[in-house]
């Protein structure tokens, strides 16, 4: 890896910037065509993508689909595109601030997993990062005023599955390449898709191809961003960068779509994100002393 720090936070600032523009157009697409269509499009050509740029390398898909962790890839696949279909309904019951103010506590899962999982060792610090981490969701669901229901606890699930992927993610990096665990991702996620999507489909207006153009787009754009800048530059010193998705896509559910930050979304989602830089910050630093 080459350790060039300034053009990885670039980089992945560019990809989170990418990745939010993507949800404002997948929560426009949501509020006309059910989800699991508009993902089945989108995992379409990603996985065109994925196959047309491993036939350019040497042994082609041969080398790129090798893995020593087939199940394990398998599994991230499946927990990749179920956060993408719970993120994107939630988008439209919940709106973008919401939504990605709970899911920005993912990393903090990651966190609580990695030792169970990974054998890594947790130190008090980072576990009260997560407890205060779990105290900022308390508030942005604003207890006192909340009504239990599926449309707003989907998003703590969704929290809990992306920080399970980036746990496996972390896992299979140990023996299988990026190009790798990103063809299977992008595999996987088009197999789903493939069998669920038809038994939901529904005719695309003329008018919204162009949309669905540019959601395909940005996902392939943001994907590719992604795994540069984890080429650039190490995974503790990015993450706290990975929260700019929720600084833009906050702006734009505020501007295009009327999203309300409230006083608990605000206080709440400071909590959940300082608690993430710090836990980062924390692992970065554990790092260095190694």
């Amino acid at each position: 890896m080459i350790n060039n720090v300034k053009k990885g936070i670039i980089i992945i600032v560019l990809s989170t910037l990418f990745f939010a523009i993507m949800d404002g157009v997948s929560r426009y697409l949501a509020d006309t065509y059910n989800v699991f269509v508009i993902n089945m499009i989108r995992s379409w050509v990603l996985a065109l993508l994925v196959i047309s740029i491993s036939l350019r390398k040497k042994n082609g898909i041969k080398k790129v689909i090798s893995s020593k962790q087939p199940v394990i890839q398998f599994i991230r696949g499946i927990l990749l595109i179920s956060a993408i279909l719970i993120g994107v309904y939630s988008f439209t019951k919940l709106g973008l601030v919401q939504t990605h103010s709970i899911l920005s506590f993912f990393p903090l899962i990651v966190v609580a997993l990695s030792g169970p999982i990974l054998n890594e060792k947790i130190g008090i610090q980072r576990w009260l990062a997560v407890l205060f981490g779990f105290l900022g969701i308390f508030i942005i669901l604003d207890l006192k005023n909340f009504v239990v229901s599926f449309d707003a606890l989907l998003p703590i699930l969704g929290a809990f599955v992306l920080g399970f992927y980036s746990v496996l993610t972390r896992k299979v990096s140990k023996h299988d390449s990026s190009e790798t665990s990103f063809f299977w991702v992008a595999m996987v996620g088009c197999f789903v898709m493939s069998i669920v999507g038809p038994f939901y489909w529904e005719p695309i207006f003329f008018k919204d191809w162009g949309w669905m153009a540019l959601l395909c787009a940005l996902s392939t754009a943001g994907h590719f961003l992604l795994i540069k800048a984890y080429e650039s530059a190490e995974a503790s010193v990015l993450q706290p960068f990975t929260y700019f998705q929720l600084f833009f896509a906050s702006i734009i559910g505020v501007i295009i779509f009327n999203d309300k930050i409230t006083l608990s979304i605000l206080v709440g989602g400071s909590i959940v994100v300082g608690s993430g830089v710090f836990a980062a910050w924390r692992s970065y630093v554990k790092n260095l002393k190694k």
